[in-house]
């Protein structure tokens, strides 16, 4: 039986998920966080699946040195197999524990340039890999000259944060000014760790975007297959929904797999399960950016109900060195798609009309709704959801159906949030 040490979660569906993968891999895990607090917070009413570990212990995981010299102590007496995080601003500090314990584990580098936006650019832009035009700056003036060099309208995105936050679509340079202004006054991410002020700023590239899911081991990359995404909350660039496999005739699913598994290549990086997006516009595939980890967003789920492959657990296989089992298992089902509930305002969620309808749906193979009370915001990001509804299908039709019994659900709201 192996032991997995995991510093740091997602609170989210991520979070359950591998915990979950790693008992059924037969492995266990001694859970590191800085803040335990961070989790008790986010389950009020149920254990949090990471305090089932078999250690739960507190550090310091911001501080990498510290934490190098703690974990090489503590590995003295748990004797660790491996180490994982599913979340992404400790992805490059997992790699390094690994390779400061001599454990499995990707290129520390490979992970840094793919976790970070603007590595990637520069990184991929030079292999050749066909992606936007960009510009990276530090400083307001810069950022409005180079703007106007490349041509509105443009996306503005930070280069160290995810789940889409503060990406955003601006068309002159007033709104510009409001995302570069915003950008400014968030120097700190969610686990308190200092942000790298540097902004990119892309080319707005038209066309639909895909995910390419892909498993990266003794330098050759498998693509377990491609997801559609449906996006939505302009300015904004919120998710509102995936389907697996994504309809795309061959050529198209061909040109987001070629480019997917060039960035890879081309950011060095291996023994490492990928999340990599694509825009196919009409001058051909562009690189959105590179995840080095399981999807979120429950695309991982949608891939397992339709392939029998569990990413979860092939990433923590990976994690303790050992080779993955990648052989698709016919499930019956030939697609799987979720559909997300955004909040039409910010507001105090009164209750979600339909909800109790879910559960007695055949069509449905999964569900979530935020409770009575919660408080939504604006949809910028994919943290804004109020809840999802999954559905698979024997004969490809399954994103219709999840849209359709979402457009059912009806958000009421008390008084709005001050």
């Amino acid at each position: 039986m192996a032991h997995l040490l995991m510093i740091e979660s997602w609170v989210g569906a991520m979070s359950s998920l591998l915990p979950r993968a790693i008992h059924e891999s037969g492995h266990r895990f001694t859970f590191l966080t800085r803040d335990l607090q961070h989790y008790l917070r986010a389950a009020p009413a149920h254990p949090h699946p990471l305090l089932a570990a078999d250690n739960v212990l507190t550090a310091e995981t911001n501080d990498v040195p510290a934490l190098l010299s703690y974990v090489e102590r503590l590995h003295g007496v748990l004797a660790f197999d491996g180490v994982i995080s599913s979340c992404d601003y400790y992805l490059s500090t997992v790699a390094a524990v690994a390779a400061h314990l001599g454990l499995p584990g990707p290129d520390p580098l490979a992970v840094e340039r793919a976790y970070r936006k603007d590595l990637t650019r520069t990184t991929t832009s030079a292999a050749g890999v066909p992606g936007p035009r960009f510009a990276l700056t530090r400083d307001w003036s810069a950022t409005a000259k180079a703007a106007a060099e490349l041509g509105y309208p443009l996306v503005v995105k930070p280069v160290d944060l995810c789940a889409g936050m503060h990406v955003r679509e601006v068309r002159d340079e007033a709104a510009l000014r409001e995302a570069y202004l915003a950008l400014e006054a968030f120097p700190v991410n969610a686990r308190g760790q200092e942000r790298v002020p540097t902004v990119l700023l892309e080319e707005l590239l038209v066309g639909p975007e895909v995910s390419v899911e892909t498993v990266t081991a003794a330098g050759t990359t498998y693509v377990i297959g491609v997801t559609d995404k449906s996006l939505a909350g302009r300015p904004w660039f919120v998710e509102s929904g995936h389907m697996f496999p994504a309809a795309l005739s061959d050529a198209d699913r061909s040109a987001a797999v070629d480019t997917a598994v060039s960035a890879i290549d081309a950011l060095g990086l291996d023994h490492a399960v990928a999340h990599t997006e694509v825009k196919l516009t009409a001058d051909g595939p562009r690189l959105i950016e590179v995840n080095p980890r399981p999807a979120g967003n429950q695309i991982t789920e949608l891939v397992r109900r339709v392939t029998g492959i569990d990413l979860p657990s092939v990433f923590a296989d990976l994690a303790v060195g050992r080779r993955p089992d990648l052989r698709a298992r016919e499930t019956g089902v030939r697609s799987a798609a979720i559909s997300f509930l955004l909040p039409p305002r910010a507001g105090v969620v009164a209750g979600i009309d339909g909800v109790e309808a879910l559960a007695a749906d055949p069509e449905v193979v999964d569900w979530a709704a935020k409770p009575a009370g919660h408080r939504a915001g604006e949809p910028t990001s994919n943290n804004s959801y109020l809840g999802h509804v999954m559905v698979t299908s024997p004969d490809g039709d399954a994103r219709t159906r999840a849209e359709r019994i979402v457009g059912t659900l009806d958000v009421r709201y008390a008084e709005p949030v001050a």
